[in-house]
């Protein structure tokens, strides 16, 4: 009786291990990712600038304490991102060297995570529109950056960034979707 019981739970064991059963860790996955139509609308304010953005995103005054007038965040909620924008009036050619020698480093700020970093350059003279458009490759906090100014009383500066670990690899489609609605933002701006 001893013996038949040991048999028993032998023979159990062996059949619930035989078969095929051939497990392998499944592939880490990402969220699908729906990308809303592109849309815009005109970003009217009382703000000394104007462009066109899209619909799917909005804009708040930047709610931080040393925040100045006109400084912006655009919005885009269904990505988890924000492109700070702030503006500037102005005053001196000393501050506006300085304002473009910050806009500079903040933007090579970023080479200790950074593959490369490209500079382009911004150039509406017809809109009296001059600037600088950083593309930061890798894993950086930020991967566009720019500023645009009438390269006498108006500056404004743009950084986008979003808000989880910056990883190229699974943020790419959204940077690369975002990245056409920031180049249609820089085209149509225009100072008032």
């Amino acid at each position: 009786m001893k013996y038949l019981g040991i048999l028993v739970l032998a023979l159990l064991l062996f059949a619930s291990c035989s078969g095929n059963h051939d497990y392998a860790p499944k592939p880490r996955g990402f969220y699908r990712i729906v990308f809303p139509k592109k849309d815009y609308q005109q970003y009217v304010a009382s703000a000394p600038f104007t462009f066109v953005y899209p619909k799917y995103a909005y804009i708040e005054p930047d709610k931080k304490p040393d925040a100045k007038p006109y400084w912006l965040n655009m919005q885009f909620p269904q990505f988890n991102g924000t492109l700070h924008l702030s503006y500037e009036h102005v005053l001196s050619q000393k501050e506006f060297d300085e304002l473009i020698e910050d806009a500079h480093k903040l933007s090579f700020k970023h080479t200790v995570k950074a593959s490369s970093i490209d500079q382009g350059v911004i150039y509406y003279p017809d809109r009296k529109i001059y600037g600088i458009y950083y593309t930061i490759d890798g894993n950086a906090a930020s991967s566009i950056q720019f500023y645009l100014t009438d390269s006498t009383r108006n500056y404004i500066r743009g950084a986008l960034y979003f808000n989880n670990e910056p990883r190229l690899d699974s943020i790419q489609p959204v940077l690369t979707f975002v990245k056409k609605d920031v180049d249609i933002l820089i085209k149509s701006f225009r100072w008032k």
